[in-house]
């Protein structure tokens, strides 16, 4: 497998440091607001590397983290009257909600920043006794000179950064480029007791904390969008390997933007959609088959048109789920055609260039392309003259499944109400079969009125009756 590293700019081999074995580390959200649909992308573009990664055979241990611990998340609880980490908690709990929505499986670890306080002090520690950090009125800074790499992720030299930044007069940084690993505690903010006083932990410094708590020195993959290149990711790397003495990370794998109207989607902007109100026009799954349909790393541009792109794409895929269904319940009994044969012999192909896609550097959207010419030409060879039999519909539906489940594109939740109108649902189908039996048209009409009305859809075909949900 071929990733397009972030570092050496080009796509490398994947290969992890312990055979079998992968750690995995992404940013994760700022809990003061809803998600928006730009923070999706890569809540579900690393979802699914984790489960590809999983359908290969490894073993992921996969750590995304909370920051509940930020200036913004400060300034929501004062406009509301309530403490910090209220917030934080109402978020982290909104977030897991939107995440469940999109078909996004939790991480291995969801570690917060406020319970690794500990594990960021003894870093900011150690950078201060290596001379990697300077103290100043409680507020620790990271010194940008000390690091001879610094700016080798965003491929730009310190000189270059430099002389871009804003200098302040009344700044009490040594040098403009310097960032903070610990703040001095303000009026009102809540702090942890440090060497240093009373404070709290920078943006950067968390991420380096957990990821070495819980993943080790060096990990495999530190993945997140592009915008957090600069600075954050830079900063991760001249704190963790300043402090460790070895490299953090072998492969840097981050997301391009998502776009409106060709403008960065972003909170700052105000121009932006919730998870929760693009749910709401299109379903969270529609969300999820939006991001898949792009390479992970192609800008995206958000429209009302595209979306309903991938709301269509994704009901053809369903609808080729429950006919492959049905048929492999109901079809013909007994062996395959020669015709079904030698369609079966060809279903591994499928499977080899659809890894052939994902291997390629993550490419969902050729991976798709696979999956629909799978659909095309199993509808084809189960709706060729004759009737299909059980054995090829379940041949298809095993590869469909397969495929599709690698990329988490069809899925929903079923719960026992659920579960009640698929028997109230075949009941009513078997009272309307019996009463055409007996040639009871009135009765069976009324049945089927009776199911239209609960928004089922009947189709009457040669293995019998299929039934589905009307689309609203």
């Amino acid at each position: 497998m071929k990733l397009f590293n972030t570092m050496s700019m080009k796509k490398e081999e994947f290969i992890p440091q312990e055979p079998g074995k992968i750690s995995m580390y992404a940013c994760g959200p700022t809990v003061y607001n809803y998600i928006h649909v730009g923070n999706a992308r890569p809540i579900i573009m690393f979802d699914v590397l984790r489960r590809y990664f999983e359908y290969r055979g490894y073993n992921v241990t996969f750590v995304q983290n909370f920051t509940d611990v930020d200036d913004k998340i400060i300034n929501r609880a004062n406009e509301e009257g309530i403490e910090s980490h209220e917030v934080a908690e109402k978020y982290i709990e909104e977030y897991f909600k939107d995440a469940k929505g999109l078909g996004v499986r939790p991480a291995t670890i969801h570690p917060r920043a406020t319970e690794n306080i500990q594990e960021i002090i003894d870093i900011v520690s150690t950078l201060i006794e290596k001379g990697y950090a300077y103290e100043k009125n409680g507020d620790v800074y990271y010194r940008t000179t000390k690091f001879k790499d610094y700016g080798k992720l965003s491929h730009q030299p310190l000189e270059e950064l430099m002389a871009g930044a804003r200098i302040d007069v009344a700044d009490i940084k040594e040098n403009p480029m310097d960032f903070a690993l610990w703040k001095a505690a303000k009026p009102g903010e809540p702090y942890w007791e440090s060497p240093w006083g009373r404070g709290r932990p920078g943006w950067h410094i968390e991420c380096s904390a957990m990821s070495m708590r819980y993943l080790g020195k060096t990990i495999d993959i530190h993945c997140g969008g592009q915008d957090l290149t600069f600075p954050h990711h830079e900063n991760e790397i001249a704190q963790s390997e300043a402090a460790n003495g070895c490299q953090f990370v072998r492969y840097w794998i981050h997301n391009g933007f998502i776009s409106i109207d060709n403008k960065k989607m972003s909170k700052s902007l105000g121009n932006f959609f919730t998870v929760r109100e693009a749910a709401e026009a299109y379903g969270y799954p529609t969300i999820r088959m939006f991001m898949l349909m792009s390479h992970y790393r192609s800008p995206l541009n958000y429209s009302g048109e595209i979306l309903t792109q991938a709301q269509n794409a994704l009901s053809r895929l369903v609808t080729a789920k429950e006919n492959l269904t049905f048929l492999a319940e109901n079809g013909a009994p007994g062996d395959m055609t020669e015709a079904e044969q030698q369609f079966a012999g060809t279903l591994p192909s499928y499977r080899e260039r659809f890894i052939a896609a994902m291997d390629d550097d993550f490419n969902t959207a050729d991976a798709i392309s696979v999956i629909f010419e799978l659909v095309r030409e199993a509808n084809s060879i189960t709706s060729s003259a004759g009737s299909p039999t059980a054995a090829i519909a379940k041949e298809c539906l095993n590869m469909f499944n397969e495929l599709t489940d690698v990329l988490g594109l069809i899925y929903g939740e079923e719960d026992s109400s659920d579960e009640a109108l698929r028997q109230e649902v075949e009941a009513l189908i078997a009272a309307r079969t019996a009463a055409r039996a007996e040639k009871n048209w009135a009765e069976a009409d009324r049945i089927r009125d009776k199911l239209k009305d609960m928004g089922i859809v009947l189709m009457d075909t040669k293995q019998g009756v299929q039934w589905k949900k009307e689309n609203k």
